[in-house]
């Protein structure tokens, strides 16, 4: 999920009120990728009996605000386990039956966690192969977002969305809801005849008469990249074979044109890091109610409209979710406390993408806006909450998902890089990415495969300093120092102005939209409304189309 809009999120949304009144290697089988580590987030107990394989029939009801159907669970029974543990929150189930034939057996729904919600727990035979849970959601189901028309673009139809990171797909799908559990899926969606269904898994281009969808998910994935969303879409492809752009109709000119550059930013990464293993690179823009800058669905990125900023100035988000690609969906962290590993390396990736396709004056605007983003949310944060690792048991795992896990992650990446040089790095990389493909990686064991494969001597170890950057906190002195030119002339242009050189004097020229950011943030809270007006008046900040900018003004 990227981070872009992770402090501008809640701001934005008061200032809307206040604006419009190689060869891939074999791939893993599922089973193979699960780590033998507990995971405090989930009642699941993989290491007896792994769901590898969902069959999903259900239908939407706009309605009722709920989704029902059935759930189908393959699974490996490892050990001749008598029963099986779900995870759910606020699911009605209905029956569940075992095997071909729908066996009927017993179940029961434990107690209710604050906020794992609670396990069900499913009687089986020893040679019990399929589970099936015939259940319905809530209409409050934490995943499901569901948007009137008038929340849309198109004001025309509703809209509907999932977001399942981090535990929230137990709310729409009984299921064993760990990122250390990974399962391929096959699904069939009703939908109202006027509306598309669209999946994490692959996608229609036009929409059915029926309202009837099957979507496949060949490649095993964690639950939470489980994603659905339901509206008046459209399709546009990228001027490549494999990328493409859903949209409202309104709004669908607009995306194919500002993600025109998505299959350069495919191409940079591969040469990168190798081989892109999801077949398809879509993305979808969702109506202006999503909450987040972007959520990393396989196959298909859920984004906010507010990208769309006219100039493909706000694009490093579509680098962030195409990274994730690779880490986090195909090497993924094994449990929430060890989220810097999804989010750092997507960072860091992120950023070498936008490197490779604009240049590295453009990544260190970036890498200095976050570093600058990240000083502000440790500030806010106790010790033990600033380190990459993180103890989460007992508390909500979204706790973790803060510019720590995205900044600090990427810096302690990019020291490593620094200290024994690119090359070296980008080789053990991109082994890493071939090594653990399709599986769940922990931080003890990234750092004891970081340590034998790259990091051999005490010296290299203590120039970058591990052990402080992953299990001490704040920022360790030893941090990258950024130089980025294209900062320091918007550095000095706030000097100018606010030693009382008009705004229509500044040198400004060429600014791209990272300049205005970093140029409005050097400006103090006190400024007078004649210096607002005058700001305004030569830049029209309150008109921006930049949603980074705009935030930046506004509040």
């Amino acid at each position: 999920m990227s981070a872009m809009v992770t402090t501008f999120l809640f701001a934005v949304l008061a200032c809307v009120v206040i604006v419009s009144c190689a060869t891939s290697p074999q791939m893993a089988s599922p089973g193979d990728a699960l780590p033998l580590v507990r995971d405090p987030h989930s009642f699941a107990r993989p290491d007896e009996i792994v769901v590898t394989h969902l069959d999903l029939d259900v239908a939407v009801d706009f309605a009722k605000k709920t989704i029902a159907g059935k759930a189908a669970l393959t699974v490996d029974n490892r050990k001749g386990a008598r029963q099986l543990v779900l995870d759910t929150r606020d699911l009605a189930i209905d029956r569940v039956t075992l095997g071909a034939g729908d066996e009927p057996t017993t179940f029961t729904l434990g107690a209710l966690d604050k906020f794992l919600g609670r396990p069900l727990t499913i009687d089986l035979k020893p040679d019990t192969k399929r589970v099936t849970v015939t259940y319905a959601t809530s209409p409050l189901a934490a995943a499901l977002q569901w948007l009137d028309p008038a929340q849309t673009a198109g004001k025309r139809q509703p809209f509907l969305f999932t977001q399942g990171e981090s535990i929230l797909t137990r709310t729409w799908v009984p299921c064993q809801d760990s990122p250390g559990v990974r399962m391929t899926y096959h699904a069939r969606v009703t939908v109202p005849p006027a509306l598309m269904a669209v999946m994490s898994a692959s996608n229609p281009t036009h929409r059915h008469a029926d309202g009837v969808y099957e979507f496949e998910m060949k490649q095993p994935v964690p639950p939470y990249l489980l994603a659905l969303a339901v509206g008046d879409l459209e399709f546009a492809p990228l001027g490549s074979p494999r990328c493409g752009v859903y949209t409202e109709p309104a709004v669908l000119d607009r995306a194919a044109w500002e993600f025109g550059e998505t299959e350069k930013m495919v191409t940079a990464a591969e040469a990168l890091y190798g081989p892109y293993r999801w077949d398809r690179y879509d993305l979808l823009v969702l109506p202006p109610s999503f909450p987040f800058g972007g959520m990393e669905n396989p196959r298909l990125t859920f984004a906010t409209p507010t990208i769309l900023a006219g100039d493909r100035s706000l694009v490093s988000l579509v680098a962030h979710e195409l990274a994730h690609s690779w880490s986090g969906n195909l090497v993924t962290n094994a449990t929430w406390n060890d989220f810097w590993l999804n989010e750092g390396f997507t960072v860091y990736f992120e950023e070498r993408i936008m490197e490779a396709v604009y240049g590295r004056d453009y990544s260190e605007m970036l890498a200095q806006l976050g570093l600058d983003d990240l000083k502000k949310t440790i500030a806010d944060l106790t010790p033990e909450d600033t380190h990459l690792f993180l103890n989460l048991e007992g508390r909500d795992p979204d706790d973790g998902t803060n510019d720590v896990a995205y900044r600090k992650g990427y810096f302690f990446l990019r020291k490593i890089e620094e200290t024994v040089g690119r090359a070296k790095w980008d080789a053990f990389l991109r082994g890493y990415f071939d090594r653990f493909a399709f599986r769940s990686m922990t931080t003890a064991r990234f750092l004891e495969y970081l340590r034998s494969e790259l990091v051999r001597d005490a010296a290299t170890e203590r120039a970058i300093g591990i052990d402080a950057w992953v299990y001490g906190p704040g920022i360790p002195a030893n941090c990258s120092k950024i130089q980025s030119k294209a900062l320091a002339d918007a550095e000095a242009a706030a000097r100018a102005y606010l030693g009382g050189a008009p705004a229509a004097s500044l040198q400004t020229k060429g600014w791209v939209s990272h300049q205005w950011v970093h140029f409005v943030r050097q400006l103090p809270n006190s400024l007078r409304p004649e210096q607002m007006a005058d700001l305004d008046a030569a830049f029209h900040f309150t008109t921006s189309g930049n949603s980074e900018v705009l935030v930046e003004w506004l509040t």
